[in-house]
């Protein structure tokens, strides 16, 4: 009943936006500059791929795919926030916040998971060579990226039942832009230590586990990359994981800081700005890093513009 009374009629004020107009419209103006640019990037990448007979590979199906969830990923938050900016009430429905919360964790879960499979088929590509096509079939591939898919949301799943089960009888203001974890959390009442416990666990296996995999991989081609005599072949191996390497360490600097921690050391300023960072910063240098540091991709680019 407590619960019923708390959340019944409950909408959460987003008390992160600024209150002056001048303020609100330089927010709105700059999210909306990113995200077009995220969705520009992102979907540059994926023409490419389709275009170039050259990048029907193992690896580029892999990096679509993670274009893919990336525009997903932002496309539930930026709507929004800009949808927000530009409101007299900073508010969201109970109903929309637990959506929000399910499709972001979930895609940003599949996110992480997507990493560790794209380094699972370099070291592949790099430890065994000769076997690798047979290794890294289409169906292969495709299941790597549905389990990634139904891991991410199943750990989605099990996280929002985990904040959302609980009564929100200690306030409605969400200290964010957005309904991620954290600051909901914060405003639950009659919370355990089972159940700050079970969050903190979920978000180790959305974020270490890949991160563990990730690291394993990467031993195994660091001693292959080790063995290889010429010069050029261990070049050429380590520069196709640069731009895998610089994409992980943005993901996984952030993630970790944000989740892997106490619900008590919580600091709302410090939360917004990485906030920003992940959603905007990640998904808009993903295209700009694997089309930089990528040979082909540059080459396929090239050719798409000379058309």
């Amino acid at each position: 009943m407590l619960k019923e009374n708390c959340t019944a009629r409950l909408d959460f004020l987003l008390v992160a936006f600024p209150n002056q107009p001048e303020h609100q419209t330089s927010l709105f103006l700059g999210i909306c500059l990113v995200y077009i640019s995220i969705i520009a990037g992102n979907l540059l990448i994926l023409i490419v791929i389709w275009v170039d007979a050259h990048l029907c590979t193992p690896m580029y199906f892999f990096l679509g795919t993670l274009s893919v969830v990336e525009l997903c990923y932002t496309s539930t938050i930026i709507p929004q926030i800009l949808e927000t900016t530009l409101q007299e009430e900073k508010s969201i429905s109970f109903q929309s916040c637990c959506t929000q919360m399910f499709l972001f964790i979930g895609l940003g879960s599949c996110d992480c998971f997507l990493l560790a499979i794209m380094a699972y088929d370099r070291c592949m590509a790099i430890c065994k060579p000769l076997r690798y096509t047979l290794i890294m079939t289409q169906q292969l591939c495709v299941q790597l990226v549905a389990t990634s898919v139904l891991s991410g949301f199943m750990i989605s799943l099990i996280l929002v039942w985990l904040v959302f089960h609980l009564p929100f009888c200690e306030g409605h203001d969400i200290e964010h832009f957005f309904c991620d974890v954290p600051p909901v959390f914060q405003l639950t009442s009659n919370k355990t230590k089972l159940e700050e416990v079970g969050v903190f666990l979920t978000a180790i296996v959305a974020i270490v586990v890949p991160f563990v995999l990730i690291c394993i991989s990467y031993l195994f081609i660091a001693v292959a990359v080790l063995r290889i005599h010429s010069v050029d072949s261990r070049q050429k191996a380590v520069s196709t994981c640069s731009s895998h390497l610089t994409v992980v360490a943005l993901q996984y600097g952030c993630c970790s800081f944000m989740y892997l921690r106490p619900s008590s050391s919580f600091s709302p300023m410090q939360d917004q700005i990485l906030s920003m960072v992940y959603t905007l910063g990640t998904p808009l240098l993903n295209p700009i890093i694997y089309s930089l540091r990528n040979r082909e991709v540059k080459s396929a680019l090239r050719k798409l513009v000379s058309y």
